[in-house]
């Protein structure tokens, strides 16, 4: 049964932070095959958004690929979501990372524009679940943006996966202190 004020949130679930990515998280496919099985059939959210990093090409992107090796540029197929990803039930597409560094989808836009957070508030979200890639990158920018903006938000277990435990375990106690419900 549909929940018409929750929606779900899929993090940059891209080639580049797949296996064999330019920036590649181990478990990366096989979040992309779980979030499918989430969608599936008769799944219970009113939206879903998936974000992607949506990089320049020729540019620094004001500095981002000083600090991370070139990712998801738009255009190629590391920019691309993972195959094993169904976007049947996707319903709306945010890009960020145009030309600067966005770790965040409320940093993004969708292709006419419209932020995230104003995108949610026109179908009545009250309520977000997100997953994705990286745990202790994007999805935490993900998350406690979205819990500053006054959304009930849950880290979807076993569909997120991080970098290195360390930043795993910062990032998940940094959600928690901001009251995003995480799993075990």
């Amino acid at each position: 049964m549909t929940d018409h004020t929750r929606a779900l949130l899929v993090v940059d679930v891209q080639n580049d932070f797949c296996e064999g990515g330019s920036l590649a998280v181990t478990g990366g496919r096989e979040v992309a095959r779980g979030v499918s099985r989430l969608l599936h059939d008769d799944h219970p959210y009113a939206l879903v958004v998936a974000s992607r990093d949506w990089h320049d090409p020729d540019s620094s992107n004001a500095g981002h690929f000083d600090e991370w090796p070139v990712h998801c540029v738009r255009g190629t197929g590391g920019a691309e979501y993972a195959p094993e990803l169904d976007l049947t039930h996707v319903d709306v597409h945010v890009r960020k990372g145009q030309g600067v560094p966005a770790y965040s989808a409320f940093e993004g836009v969708t292709e006419g524009g419209e932020a995230l957070v104003d995108v949610l508030s026109a179908h009545g979200v009250v309520e977000l679940d997100v997953c994705g890639i990286a745990t202790d990158h994007c999805v935490r920018a993900s998350a406690l943006d979205a819990a500053r903006a006054g959304l009930r938000v849950r880290l979807l277990d076993g569909l997120h996966v991080g970098v290195a435990p360390e930043t795993i375990g910062a990032a998940l106690g940094e959600m928690r202190a901001a009251g995003v419900e995480v799993g075990s």
